[in-house]
């Protein structure tokens, strides 16, 4: 075990001041993520160090469209969550209840130093803690990405975004780019019916505190056929994040496909995203794009300003860049994104 980062002692307890949950943790017992246990009133990690997932990604599977396209991000992950999702498409490492029946945290021991020694080796330009919610294992992730930064290499997070404003704070420093993944458009009642999130507020929070930091932002909105595919909610979000976070931030609609508990619900049709994407549009979203439907024109990236072609992608796959610098090589405009 490894003692955790941001709590406090409370009466007959302790309290996680890491995510928005923020549970009361009594002794010998563990908070909603099954990882983070109250031994002799401290608490401590039990994941630490015990990856399910390391290897080699595109940058664009995160997805970061505008983060150093083209390149690598040696991906890593933990089990557990914080969230308790219907239709998740990485239960078995994302949930840690096999822990719970056999005693045993599932995953292989690394250090931090030797993720650093990985990414080096296999050339990555970035670290990324993703696949499961990089939250539930933030010791390690802390300091991988202190360690990274030694290194010139930089640190992304793929997060559900239910860190407190302390979390983000505290790994601001360290954390170069967050793509922060809302499902059904941040519909309230679908979180509490099908994810077992109580409150969607602290996702906003979290994203305002993420821009307050510098940390770079990418979005994506995950659209669930049937019960999480509300136009007019996606436009909703789509207005705020121009409002409160700007108009240049790249904002993904990804495609469902069944998985988990939601097996018998359809891939989301292409004309619902499409719908969304125009939605979207319409807000003032200069870079909004589709996803998990390989080969269609809204994952490339075009000038927002004269719509050049500027970033042709298919599926997780760049076949060409054509900027000059961070602007358009048309007609001069400056783009939000960050290449070598």
């Amino acid at each position: 075990m490894y003692e955790a980062i941001l709590w406090h002692k409370e009466r007959n307890g302790v309290r996680c001041d890491l995510c928005a949950r923020r549970c009361f943790v009594a002794k010998g017992k563990k908070g909603f993520c099954l990882v983070r246990v109250n031994k002799d009133n401290k608490l401590y990690a039990l994941n630490y160090g015990k990856l399910v997932t390391v290897n080699v990604d595109p940058i664009e599977k995160k997805p970061l469209f505008h983060f150093y396209p083209g390149s690598q991000a040696l991906s890593i992950a933990a089990a557990g969550c914080n969230f308790r999702c219907n239709f998740c498409c990485n239960a078995d490492m994302s949930q840690a209840l096999v822990f719970e029946k056999t005693g045993v945290m599932p995953g292989k021991e690394y250090t931090p130093e030797k993720i650093v020694e990985l990414a080096q080796e296999k050339n990555c330009r970035t670290i990324s803690y993703t696949y499961t919610e990089p939250t539930i294992f933030f010791e390690f992730a802390f300091r991988t990405a202190k360690m990274a930064h030694r290194s010139n290499i930089e640190n992304t997070f793929v997060t559900n975004g239910y860190l407190t404003r302390d979390a983000v704070k505290k790994i601001a420093k360290h954390l170069d780019a967050a793509t922060v993944d809302f499902k059904a458009s941040g519909d309230p009642e679908f979180y509490k019916n099908f994810m077992s999130v109580p409150n969607v507020d602290p996702i906003f929070t979290c994203l305002k505190q993420m821009k307050k930091q510098r940390i770079f932002i990418e979005i994506t909105d995950l659209i669930v056929p049937q019960v999480g595919d509300s136009v007019e909610r996606c436009r909703k979000l789509a207005s705020w994040v121009v409002s409160e976070l700007g108009s240049d931030i790249p904002f993904h609609i990804l495609r469902f496909y069944p998985a988990h508990k939601f097996l018998e619900l359809p891939p989301t049709p292409v004309d619902t995203l499409e719908k969304c994407i125009e939605a979207a549009r319409e807000t003032g979203l200069r870079h909004v794009y589709i996803g998990n439907v390989a080969g269609h024109e809204a994952e490339n990236t075009y000038c927002y300003n004269c719509r050049e072609l500027l970033i042709e992608r298919k599926g997780f796959g760049v076949k060409k860049i054509d900027l000059v610098g961070n602007r358009c090589p048309n007609c001069g405009a400056k783009i939000n994104v960050v290449i070598d």
